[in-house]
């Protein structure tokens, strides 16, 4: 891909991203629909899926800051069903949607029809976590979703490449291909454990948040590619590391912490805006490659997959969230009760992306024999509509259909009561810590100076409980909105001040921007607490 044509899609599809979040329409299905529209728009250039680019260089950046922004211990505490889904479902994905493409396709072989099978069985979370986090639904379906979007890639890849090897007559077996597994899935956590200790440990060393944070963009890289340097999966490698980082990310220093979130917040919006932009842009590629195959069929056999693939998800979720309660009492104890509702959205959740599309991409043209793949291009037609059609038909009506079942969404009441705790037991330890420094004569300061410093004790602890007081009749604001709202006004007429004092020649560019870091920190901690 050339330079103007990669500037124009990330350009583009930023600016789309940046329009979604005015509408009540998800950022990924707009960028979609963007993408299809522009597609056939006259200059435009072409824009064809290369699997090179995608698995190893927009796959590993994406998993790495979706696996540190996950709760290591909530996953954990699901680890059941997400392993259902992440490895039972997409397995059985593979199988049911295969078999089901080889019966509805005739021209379609079976071993082929596996291959699809490997490549539109795992869900993409991004777009279903990007609706739960809109619509507010349960913390527990949203970390299931988020697990299992961390491990299916990983499973789908290692089934892609057994059935592909099925396929084109390399002799696969059913022990080879368990075998291959294995080696994938033990090979990518060991390369993660081997990793996680030495690259946190390097972090926590290094003294410049400039270079803490240029090894935080090298590390999915670096994890991805050793263990497929390996034959492991780089995918469950990536995550492993990244759960670990992210559990302990409160050893590293406050600045590269700072630094590390706005620079994967800007990383991963650039690699999702374009990413789902290029699922449409595929439109004039898919079709040009389908030749003569009759019209009328291919919609026929689209539609059918589209309901396989999405009939094959609730076939495998509804016994695998209650088989296990009802065959085991600790599972029931420890699980609680479950209602129909959860797993119902869990599956309707199940919307394909652009991995499917760079995986059916990578299938080679031709066999072991040089006889062409059959139906490859099918396959990629049916790969394209499939992840359309869950993208539009899913993603448009889950917001709905969340709304329509009613489900308890988060409890900000409780949420806030127990922060409000969390803060007054730190409190309370840092005062008792404050005490014991001040007794030392070392640490002797003046009455005011640590007055100061138990008043910003105070102000933290007081914060969050403020937020459950009375409100302002005249605004609506808790006493807590108002402080946060006239500190900014008050530092937004110290930064004109200082600016001003520059623009006069009383202070020179250097000072200024001093001056406003340490503005700008103090309105971060303000934006903080309000977010």
């Amino acid at each position: 891909m050339h330079v103007l044509p990669l500037l124009l899609l990330v350009a583009g599809s930023a600016a789309v991203a940046g329009y979604a979040r005015r509408t009540p329409v998800p950022a990924p299905l707009l960028l979609v629909a963007a993408g299809l529209v522009v597609s056939y728009v006259p200059g435009v250039p072409g824009y064809e899926l290369d699997p090179g680019i995608v698995l190893p260089l927009v796959l590993p950046p994406l998993l790495y800051t979706a696996a540190t922004d996950s709760s290591y211990l909530d996953l954990r505490a699901h680890l059941r069903p997400i392993a259902l889904l992440s490895v039972g479902y997409v397995l059985f994905a593979t199988l049911a949607v295969g078999w089901a493409a080889y019966l509805i396709v005739p021209s379609l072989p079976l071993p082929a029809a596996l291959v699809f099978g490997a490549v539109v069985a795992p869900p993409d979370a991004v777009a279903a976590t990007a609706v739960a986090r809109r619509v507010g639904l349960p913390s527990q379906i949203t970390t299931i979703l988020q697990g299992e979007s961390l491990v299916n890639d990983a499973t789908a890849i290692t089934a892609y490449k057994v059935a592909l090897a099925a396929a084109v007559g390399e002799g696969a077996t059913w022990a080879g291909g368990i075998r291959e597994f294995l080696l994938a899935a033990v090979g990518g956590v060991a390369v993660g454990l081997v990793l996680m200790v030495p690259i946190h440990w390097l972090r926590t060393h290094l003294k410049e948040a400039l270079l803490q944070n240029t090894l935080s963009l090298l590390i999915p890289f670096v994890a991805y590619g050793i263990a497929e340097q390996l034959r492991a999966s780089g995918v469950l490698a990536v995550v492993v590391v990244a759960l670990y980082l992210g559990h302990r990310a409160w050893e590293v220093d406050f600045a590269t912490r700072l630094q590390e979130e706005a620079v994967w917040k800007m990383v991963a919006f650039v690699l999702e805006s374009a990413v789902f932009a290029l699922i449409g842009l595929q439109l004039p590629v898919v079709l040009k490659g389908l030749g003569d195959y009759d019209g009328a069929t291919v919609v026929w056999y689209a539609v059918a997959v589209f309901l396989a693939v999405v009939a094959a998800r609730f076939v495998w979720i509804y016994p695998a969230s209650f088989l296990p309660r009802i065959l085991s009492a600790r599972i029931r104890e420890r699980e609680g009760t479950l209602t129909w509702k959860g797993p119902f959205i869990i599956g309707w959740a199940g919307m394909r992306g652009v991995v499917s599309l760079a995986i059916a991409f990578s299938i080679p043209l031709s066999m072991n024999d040089r006889i062409p793949f059959p139906d490859r291009n099918l396959i990629l037609f049916l790969t394209f509509t499939t992840v359309i059609g869950t993208l539009v038909v899913q993603g448009l009506t889950l917001p709905p259909l969340i709304r329509l079942l009613k489900l308890p969404g988060r409890d900000a009441q409780a949420e806030t009561l127990a922060e409000a705790n969390a803060q007054a037991q730190a409190s309370r330890a840092a005062e008792r810590r404050l005490d014991e420094l001040l007794e030392d004569e070392r640490n002797a300061l003046p009455p005011p100076l640590a007055d100061r410093l138990r008043s910003v004790l105070e102000r933290r602890r007081n914060a969050v409980w403020e937020r459950l007081g009375a409100v302002n009749p005249v605004t609506g604001e808790t006493a807590d909105d108002t402080y946060r709202r006239l500190s900014r006004e008050m530092i937004s007429t110290e930064r004109e001040v200082f600016v001003r004092l520059r623009d006069h020649r009383y202070i020179d560019d250097e000072m200024l921007r001093t001056l406003l870091r340490r503005l700008d920190l103090e309105e971060a901690a303000a934006y903080r607490e309000a977010a």
